[in-house]
Order: C-alpha cells, then sequence, then structure tokens
C-alpha cells in the first residue's frame, strides 16, 4: 500500500501529537503533591476587564531618575474595597539572570509605622501563596461565610508592619522565565527572599528602630530558618546591600525536622483514631522513612509520607482508609474546609489585579502542577534544625504549635526541639511548662521558656492556628515582638 505524501505529513503530525500527549500524561503521573496542602484549591484566570500592566520595581530602585516616594506612590495600591487601609505591592526582580520576581503585598502599621516592628508572613506549601495567610489568617481583610470582604479584627498590621511575599519563585503571583529559575533547596529560598527583603528596605526606608521578624507556617517551617540564617551568615560581607535588623522568627505547625518529626502512629493511637493493628502498620512505615532519611534518600521517604497520609500516589493513604479523614489539619474536622474559596473569585477580577500590580500575569495554584514542589522534592523531607540551633544562639526562636493538627502535630514538634543541638538544650528539657492564660483569665494554652526558644502550644487551634484564634495568636506575636511577658 503507497500513501501520498500528504498523508504520510498527517501520520507524522498525529505521531507528534501523541508522543507530546504521553508525554503530559507521564509528567502528570510523576507529579506528587505535598503532603501539606491545607490551602484552599481554586483557579485565578481575570475576567475580561482591564488588567492593566504588572509593576516591576527593581529597575526604578537602580535608575536616580526615581525618588523612594516616587517608587512608593507608583506601588500604592488604590481599589474601593481597600480604601481605608494603606498598602503597596509590586514585583522584584531576585535573580535577573533568569528573570525571577517575586510578589509582594505589604502594609505599613495602622499604630507607628516608623517604629513598629517589621513581620515578614510565608505560607507553606511549598507552593501556596501567601495571599492565603493575609485573607484567612491575619491580614487587614478576610472573607465572611456570604464570600465577602470586610475588615479582621485581630490584624497583625495592627501594631507591625506587615509584608507578604508569594515565596518561592513560582508561586502565587511569583514566576522566573527559566527552569533554572527555581528553587532546588533552601539556600536558593533564603537567597532569593534576602534579595527582595533587601530592595524592600530600600524603598519604604524602615528605620533601625524597627525590628525585623520572619513568621510563616507549615513548610514555612523550612523557608522562614532559611531566610534567618542567609541574614545571618551574609549580614556584614559585601554583597550586602543593607543590613536587616533581624531579631528573631516565629514559625507555627512548621516541617522542620522531618526524620525527628516521623512520629505519627504513637498519636493517632493516643487519640484513638486507629488500634493497636494500625499503630504497628504505622510504626513499620515510619522505620521504613527514617532509614530512608538516614541514608539520604529523600525521593523513598516521601514516598513514605505519601503512603501514610496524603495517598497521591496510591489508592489511599493508610491514614484514609484506617480512620475514614479526608482532612489532616484539625482532627475534630473530617473533611476540607471550603470558606476561603471566595478569595479565587477575588483574584479573577481584573480591577483587584489593577490595584495590586499584578496585571494579566498567571496565579499559580497549588492545585495545577505544581513546579514549585517538583522542584524542591529533594528538600522536603531534609532537615533545617542545624539552622535552627545555631540562630538559637542569637535570635529569638517561637515555635508555636496548634493543638489539634495532625499533620504537624505538638507531639512532632516537641520531639524536633528536644534534638536540637545549641547552647541551651539543657535547659529546654527542664524547663518548667507554664500555662498561658489572656487577661480575662481564658486559657489560651502553654508556654515554655529556655534561653532564646520560645515553645507555644495554642489550644483550640489546627494546623492554621491564626484563622482558628486570631485573637491569641495577635496577642502572641504582638508579646513577642514587642518583648512583653505571656502571663
Amino acid at each position: 500500500m503507497k500513501f501520498s505524501s500528504f498523508t504520510i505529513r498527517i501520520f507524522a503530525i498525529l505521531f507528534c501529537v501523541k508522543q507530546i500527549n504521553c508525554a503530559e500524561k507521564n509528567t502528570k503521573a510523576r507529579y506528587r503533591k505535598s503532603f501539606i496542602n491545607p490551602y484552599p484549591r481554586f483557579k485565578a484566570h481575570y475576567d475580561k476587564g482591564d488588567p492593566g500592566e504588572p509593576l516591576f520595581l527593581t529597575p526604578l530602585i537602580a535608575d536616580p531618575k526615581w525618588t523612594k516616594e516616587m517608587i512608593r506612590n507608583i506601588s500604592r495600591v488604590n481599589h474601593k474595597d481597600f480604601e481605608d487601609i494603606e498598602s503597596y505591592s509590586g514585583y522584584l526582580t531576585v535573580d535577573p539572570n533568569y528573570n525571577s520576581n517575586m510578589f509582594f503585598w505589604y502594609f505599613p502599621s495602622e499604630e507607628d509605622p516608623a517604629y513598629s516592628p517589621v513581620v515578614l508572613w510565608l505560607q507553606g506549601g511549598p507552593g501556596a501563596s501567601s495571599l492565603f495567610g493575609l485573607f484567612a489568617e491575619n491580614g487587614p481583610f478576610e472573607f465572611n461565610e456570604d464570600g465577602e470582604l470586610g475588615k479582621r479584627n485581630y490584624t497583625w498590621s495592627k501594631t507591625h508592619n506587615l509584608i507578604y511575599i508569594d515565596n518561592p519563585v513560582g508561586t502565587g503571583f511569583s514566576f522566573t522565565d527559566h527552569e533554572e529559575g527555581y528553587a532546588r533547596n533552601e539556600k536558593t529560598v533564603g537567597h532569593n527572599l534576602h534579595e527582595a527583603v533587601q530592595q524592600l528596605y530600600e524603598i519604604f526606608e524602615w528605620s533601625g528602630n524597627s525590628d525585623f521578624w520572619i513568621a510563616g507556617e507549615s513548610y514555612a517551617g523550612k523557608y522562614v530558618p532559611a531566610l534567618a540564617y542567609h541574614i545571618h551568615k551574609v549580614q556584614n560581607s559585601i554583597d550586602t546591600r543593607t543590613i536587616i535588623p533581624l531579631k528573631g522568627m516565629a514559625i507555627g505547625n512548621g516541617l522542620s525536622d522531618p526524620i525527628h518529626q516521623l512520629q505519627y502512629g504513637d498519636y493517632l493511637y493516643q487519640l484513638g483514631l486507629i488500634d493497636e493493628h494500625g499503630l504497628i502498620e504505622f510504626n513499620e512505615a515510619e522505620k521504613k522513612g527514617k532509614d530512608c532519611i538516614a541514608t539520604h534518600k529523600m525521593d523513598c521517604a516521601f514516598e513514605v509520607f505519601d503512603n501514610l497520609l496524603n495517598g497521591d500516589m496510591t489508592n489511599g493513604s493508610l491514614f484514609h482508609n484506617l480512620t475514614g479523614f479526608n482532612y489532616y489539619y484539625n482532627y475534630l474536622r473530617t473533611k476540607e474546609d471550603n470558606r476561603t474559596h471566595a478569595l479565587g473569585t477575588f483574584l479573577q477580577s481584573s480591577t483587584v489585579r489593577k490595584a495590586i500590580h499584578v496585571g494579566n500575569m498567571t496565579f499559580h495554584d497549588i492545585d495545577t502542577i505544581n513546579k514549585v514542589e517538583i522542584h524542591l522534592k529533594e528538600d522536603i523531607m531534609d532537615t533545617v534544625a542545624p539552622w535552627i540551633s545555631e540562630l538559637l544562639n542569637t535570635y529569638i526562636v517561637c515555635i508555636y504549635n496548634g493543638q489539634l493538627d495532625i499533620i504537624v502535630a505538638y507531639p512532632l514538634t516537641r520531639n524536633y526541639l528536644q534534638h536540637l543541638k545549641y547552647k541551651d538544650a539543657n535547659l529546654y528539657k527542664i524547663a518548667t511548662r507554664e500555662v498561658w492564660r489572656m487577661e480575662d483569665g481564658e486559657i489560651a494554652g502553654y508556654a515554655k521558656h529556655a534561653g532564646n526558644l520560645i515553645e507555644i502550644m495554642v489550644r483550640n487551634a489546627g494546623h492554621m492556628a491564626p484563622a482558628d484564634q486570631p485573637k491569641w495568636m495577635y496577642f502572641l506575636i504582638d508579646h513577642l515582638t514587642h518583648y512583653k511577658k505571656f502571663n
């Protein structure tokens, strides 16, 4: 049988299309979500209106024709829903070689911006936008049950200069033009964040009296120490343009030291969510996971976590199969909470996009192919405990944990803290645990102090403590950054 040249070309095109589709399917088959993914899943495409143009501030910083006041004015957010709240946003280039840019949104302190502490909030994921923290946890805005935007009563911006950055590059509105621009490890994460923070200090000219604090939750248990450690190491180098007055950090329900946080079996057994047979299964899997980490087989360790809890690569995780739970961020709930889905609709608005200076840039949501996580897959089960140990010798480190979390449960956090090697490690092991009460006498949690380490358990809170207990968490961050006693 003979084919015409036209027919042959058609076969060739169809073959190529098939190969591309197969390759795409293989990529999706290899893709796995992180075992820490408490964030709302949404698609954020702008509507048919005019979203304006994205605002890149880095070239303006280097241009002598642009004063700092002019840069601040052009980055001011103007929108009818935000009229009463002063804020600024835009893009900061952190790696010009790959055109890697990070999106920020900054809210000056409502009380005394000239002298208030500067707090940077980082979300986890990896690959979760810090806009979740802004609208669902501690920013000046929140959505009610009807999806309407209103003001939050206990916003951290009341007494802090509060910054949100979509981190790492490729998260949320942050982006890069090259695969090489994605972070493969926490050293790159720390470097890129430091570049962004230095530029923010140049633009907003915070005084040396405004202490700098880094806060975050979940997988930011890696990001927060990464930035703090990078600042600690390079602060006095000749490449540092701006001195950052780092004072400390706060990590909530953070994955920081997986080898010492892989202890789910005993915890779930004590909660009554699994029986002795389930405990044996968990213990066997956890031993395998720890062996993988000890031999630096991080992909193997990730598979163990996937089989235990996430179930992305298996027909349901062991946790789901034994408990029936589809939710592991608060053991009082068995399924996902959809309260924050209004954020997706909000980000589709061209008027909002124009106001926050992102234009028609893609919003990378965590439910699509998460390139941030794919490039960090060898990092997920690695540790930053040595960095935290070194930082504890110089800076204040607050580790808080919601009582009701499963994925990064309080006993798991305490176990890794007990293994930290720093100058006051023995003090932590013998320190007295105190009841943390609010002024009205209500018990908010329990606190333990040892040198620069403050460990807090937040009562009646899950994985996202600021969302579950906003009043108590505002009290916590305000007392921490203003050096007030908790009791």
